[in-house]
């Protein structure tokens, strides 16, 4: 029952019948693993030959009902053979003996010629089919169980994809990262306690490194309330910072200070900051001692050590007015009120961390 199923989700691929979430994960997959991508093209291989034989079934059996049909109406009449036919083989039976010989010699050679240029289809040859046919179902069984797993919450994206951070801006599911960390993917998931969520690109900014994200995952649960805020208006040179990020698989926190009010080459709309970071961090919060966000950490200048750009909050509310513009159906809600401000460090990270994502992007 099994293999039918798995032969079943193939050929709902191949006809169409998959949901779009369904296609882009069963293209991800064929892009990720060419035996999938081999079976995919074998049976459609297959199911083409079929069509092409019932194909020709069927003008057959309609030549016959319209033959059969016309004799009924009288169009046509089928012509019996005359008496004279007989004498006429037994007057040249000699001359059609000898004929018919030289052409069963003809045939013969004829055949003999074709099954000496023809490849045989020897056992060992039946064999080999029948392993490839075998090995098709069990790719097609590993495919309908990623499917599965995917719908119910196991799948487990390969680990080749570009990492980053990103932290939510609204509970509905709508993340902030840095454009780079994005750029020209074709999918996009976030990870947080381990569990793996689907990603869509609501808009993405080059010239500040902002990028939006909306989770378009059904098992997502939404956030009633984030406890940081996103900071309005300017902060201080020598201003203590901290932030949150996925250098590596696991939560890394980092403390520094804001070093320059202006970003590389005296960019006004981001800061530079003296801070450990590493790649991973990335699309990171930058947060003061208040618990309010103030920046994304964006990148760091190879040219000199330990300097380091944050794209200013401020950002984040210019492209959300782009988003909105382009579509009106973004209504993503910011948070400017934050309830970390009386709480010591340790405090202000716990209630933070579960809104910090691991972005992986393909």
């Amino acid at each position: 029952m099994e293999e039918l199923q798995l032969l079943e989700a193939v050929e709902r691929y191949l006809s169409g019948e998959m949901t779009p979430e369904e296609v882009r994960n069963f293209e991800q997959l064929r892009k990720s693993d060419p035996s999938v991508d081999q079976m995919v093209v074998q049976h459609s291989m297959f199911l083409h030959q079929l069509t092409g034989f019932g194909e020709n079934r069927s003008l057959k059996h309609n030549l016959h009902n319209i033959h059969q049909q016309l004799l009924q109406n009288g169009d046509i009449k089928e012509v019996q053979p005359k008496a004279k036919v007989v004498s006429f083989l037994k007057k040249y039976r000699k001359v059609l003996a000898a004929a018919a010989c030289i052409a069963g010699v003809i045939a013969l050679s004829i055949s003999g010629l074709v099954a000496y240029l023809t490849p045989k289809r020897t056992i060992s040859e039946i064999e080999q089919l029948k392993r490839e046919l075998y090995s098709v179902k069990v790719s097609q069984k590993q495919t309908q169980n990623e499917i599965n797993s995917f719908k119910n919450g196991s799948f487990r994206p390969p680990a080749s994809g570009f990492g980053g951070t990103g932290f939510l801006i609204d509970g509905k599911g709508y993340i902030v990262t840095s454009a780079h960390v994005v750029a020209k993917s074709d999918s996009v998931y976030v990870l947080s306690k381990d569990n793996y969520y689907k990603a869509a690109i609501v808009i993405a900014d080059e010239n500040t490194d902002i990028a939006i994200l909306k989770i378009i995952d059904g098992r997502f649960q939404p956030y009633k309330n984030l406890p940081y805020a996103i900071h309005k208006g300017s902060s201080d040179l020598g201003e203590s910072i901290f932030t949150l990020g996925f250098p590596r698989t696991e939560m890394v926190y980092n403390q520094g200070y804001l070093s320059a009010k202006t970003g590389y080459k005296g960019d006004s709309s981001a800061y530079q900051i003296t801070i450990s970071v590493n790649p991973g961090n990335s699309g990171g919060p930058i947060f003061n001692e208040a618990g309010e966000v103030i920046g994304v950490l964006s990148g760091k200048q190879t040219t000199a050590e330990g300097v380091v750009f944050s794209s200013r909050a401020k950002n984040i509310t210019k492209i959300l007015e782009e988003a909105k513009k382009a579509d009106s159906s973004n209504n993503i809600k910011l948070n400017y009120v934050s309830s970390l401000k009386k709480m010591d460090r340790k405090q202000q990270v716990k209630k933070i961390e579960d809104c910090i994502f691991n972005v992986l992007s393909y």
